[in-house]
């Protein structure tokens, strides 16, 4: 096996020249095209001085170029930095003034009046830096080495049973390493990746059914909208992942698309991505859970704290000048993954929560999942999310926001006497705010902390 993504993906480009490599939906670009593209960048990276192991800053929002720049800093020798091109200017130049980096890479070369960054040990041999999303505190810099990302991607390709000549849509951002890794997995087997920047449910239905993709990976609440335009005939593989998959939406999702395969997969870009796999032979047997852990993954649930532990060859080199934060995250090499989670006699593992997001109601510890697991089971509950915000009376409240089906009307009370069957009392929502879409952050995950804030803030009726 190649050692790397580039190294792989020369030797397909070569296999695969004429084949169309990538589809933005404006402009398409067929191995060949996307190769030379990467060569040129490469070209100019290395004639303005880049060092090795220096990070490379890579605007991204799925345009094809975006493909091409991530494989020009590899084969010039930096690492790739990609943040959003929505980011805004005050904390793009943040991120720049951490990286310390003297080049952003954006169709053409630009370069930054700086001195080259000071050598970091943990760059060495390194591929790329994902930037968390920053909803507890400052973002940190996941730092991967280009090895171990090759290396996890033949294990994710056994896991998924990724078949040469797949075509894939990918809507996920490619700062995501859900994005990310279905891209690359996409390229490496010579298919063609439709990427798409903004999520138009018309568009994704009409490619879906088009017959043109195999593959869609998508986040839960892409899959909701999805399913408001209705289902059919898709005989391919729908992967979700980025935030726990309801039992009901995948129901939904069975129900609508018969013919297709649906999985699940979970993991945290800290350990390199992918790490329990819900296969799409075991979907119904497992629903509800995140699966199995994949070949080489090694896992615990803490005794006292219920913590899900990973220990993964593929996990992050540490975060980018955070040593203090790295080794609390990281444990005798196990990662800490902030999830609180059960398991069955099988080894399927179900999560209960994130650490931080149990609401703590008058003493008693609530799981927001499985407040929204009762209510996404009403007919009438497209989408729901729960939360606790502060109370003065009982420490905190639970809030939940529903999204209903289309042309459905029901009450807050009615869905409230509807969950007391379902949810010991103490679980019953405080309050239910009816909202046309859930909160989401960057990625296209619900976001709890943000329905927090609107809670907090007033936002929220």
């Amino acid at each position: 096996m190649t050692d790397t993504i580039d190294q792989q993906f020369r030797a397909t480009a070569a296999a695969e020249a004429a084949r169309p490599a990538v589809d933005d939906g404006e402009t398409e670009l067929t191995y060949a095209a996307l190769n030379a593209a990467a060569d040129a960048a490469a070209r100019s990276l290395a004639a303005a001085g880049l060092e090795a192991h220096e990070p490379v800053v890579a605007p991204v929002s799925n345009r094809a170029a975006d493909v091409a720049a991530f494989l020009a800093i590899w084969r010039a020798g930096g690492v790739v930095v990609p943040i959003h091109r929505s980011q805004p200017k005050a904390a793009f130049r943040g991120l720049c003034e951490r990286l310390g980096n003297r080049f952003v890479l954006d169709g053409g070369l630009a370069t930054l009046s700086r001195p080259p960054p000071a050598r970091r040990a943990l760059l060495d041999g390194a591929g790329t830096i994902i930037f968390t999303s920053g909803s507890t505190g400052a973002p940190k810099g996941v730092v991967l080495a280009a090895d171990r990302a090759r290396a996890k991607l033949a294990m994710i390709q056994a896991m998924t049973g990724w078949r040469a000549g797949e075509n894939a849509l990918i809507g996920l951002q490619l700062t995501f390493s859900f994005g990310q890794w279905a891209t690359w997995l996409t390229l490496l087997n010579g298919g063609t990746v439709h990427l798409r920047g903004r999520f138009d449910a018309a568009e994704v239905h009409g490619l879906v059914a088009s017959g043109a993709i195999r593959r869609y990976p998508a986040v839960p609440t892409m899959l909701r909208h999805l399913l408001d335009r209705g289902g059919g005939a898709f005989a391919g593989r729908i992967m979700a992942g980025g935030e726990p998959l309801a039992a009901a939406l995948g129901r939904r999702v069975r129900e609508a698309y018969p013919a297709a395969g649906l999985g699940d997969i979970y993991g945290l870009t800290e350990t390199g991505t992918s790490d329990f796999f819900v296969r799409p032979e075991d979907y119904d047997s497992l629903a509800g859970t995140i699966g199995r852990a994949g070949d080489g993954i090694q896992w615990r649930i803490d005794a006292g704290s219920q913590e899900l532990e990973i220990r993964s060859p593929w996990r992050m080199r540490g975060y980018l000048d955070a040593p203090e934060e790295t080794a609390r995250a990281l444990r005798d090499g196990w990662f800490r993954t902030g999830d609180l989670a059960s398991a069955d006699a099988t080894g399927a593992v179900r999560l209960i929560g994130r650490a931080g997001d149990q609401i703590n109601r008058a003493g008693n510890k609530i799981s927001p999942l499985e407040v929204e697991a009762a209510f996404l089971d009403h007919a009438d509950v497209a989408a729901a999310l729960a939360a606790g915000a502060a109370d003065p009376d009982r420490g905190q409240a639970v809030h939940l926001a529903v999204v209903l089906r289309p042309g459905a009307d029901v009450a807050a009370a009615a869905l409230t006497e509807w969950a007391a069957e379902r949810l010991a009392r103490y679980q019953l929502p405080d309050a239910i705010h009816f909202v046309d879409e859930l909160p989401s952050g960057a990625t296209g995950k619900a976001d709890r902390r943000a329905l927090r804030r609107l809670i907090e803030t007033g936002g929220l009726s």
